[in-house]
């Protein structure tokens, strides 16, 4: 005997079960799904849980980079051993922008430190400090009061070095944690040379040794640092780019050459 129902009637009846909550097709006796259960299901026992040990992590000391540094060098005996010491030291990301560490030149038995600010691109190509159009003009400058870097005796010669041994990267100020590290390499390089004065180019080593920026409200105008006396100038480059600066620079030339008669 046929089914009264056709294929899309069964079909459609079928789902509508399916809708109600049939999920068997065949069963012993038929289910009421009307019926209240007599008794809820007790739920399910959970397993339980272990507390999850909270994990402590030590917490990092930070470094402070500016007493790392004196560490670092405080045991350099002689200026081989500063150069390998600051070429060492892995706190100062300077370094990493740099490919030469240009540490200093000149006669290491001069009276007088002169401190720029950093290598430039010439100089971080030699590793040889003040290269190019600023080292002629530097050496022109001092060669006007009878001094020079290349002069055998100590008491008309100059040292020349830098704040920073590293060429900086282009208009970066320095963080504080970057001075601190550089102010430490200055310090035992001028307790090792041992200069009677100590001359600082520029905003950066007015600024690593002197502990402020603002070369042009300085210049001229002695002060002290490390012990030794100190006179800010406007440094090579600054000369070069303004000319009419160069009167300010033969001044305080003249300000250097009477302070080494007075101290002599």
């Amino acid at each position: 005997m046929e089914s009264a129902l056709d294929y899309y009637t069964a079909e459609a009846l079928l789902a509508w079960q399916i809708e109600l909550g049939a999920t068997e097709a065949v069963m012993d006796s038929p289910v009421n799904r009307y019926e209240t259960p007599k008794e809820a299901p007790k739920p399910k026992a959970e397993m339980p849980v272990a507390p999850v040990a909270e994990t402590v992590r030590p917490v990092k000391a930070e470094v402070n980079v500016a007493e790392e540094a004196k560490r670092a060098v405080s045991g350099a005996a002689d200026l081989d051993g500063l150069k390998a010491a600051i070429g060492a030291f892995e706190h100062c990301e300077l370094k990493r922008g740099a490919r030469n560490l240009v540490l200093a030149g000149g006669n290491p038995a001069a009276r007088v430190m002169v401190i720029g600010e950093a290598p430039g691109r010439e100089e971080d190509m030699s590793g040889k400090p003040f290269e190019g159009a600023e080292g002629r003009l530097l050496d022109k400058m001092f060669a006007a009061i009878g001094m020079g870097r290349d002069v055998p005796l100590s008491k008309d010669a100059i040292y020349i070095s830098y704040a920073s041994p590293w060429r900086l990267p282009q208009n970066a100020a320095l963080s504080s944690a970057n001075v601190g590290v550089l102010r430490a390499f200055v310090e035992r390089h001028v307790e090792i040379v041992a200069p009677d004065v100590i001359v600082v180019m520029g905003n950066v080593a007015c600024e690593v040794v002197l502990g402020k920026r603002g070369v042009t409200r300085q210049r001229g105008e002695w002060q002290e640092a490390f012990g030794k006396p100190v006179l800010p100038m406007f440094d090579p480059q600054r000369l070069l780019q303004t000319p009419q600066a160069k009167r300010d620079a033969w001044a305080d030339l003249l300000s250097l050459k009477a302070k080494l008669e007075a101290l002599a």
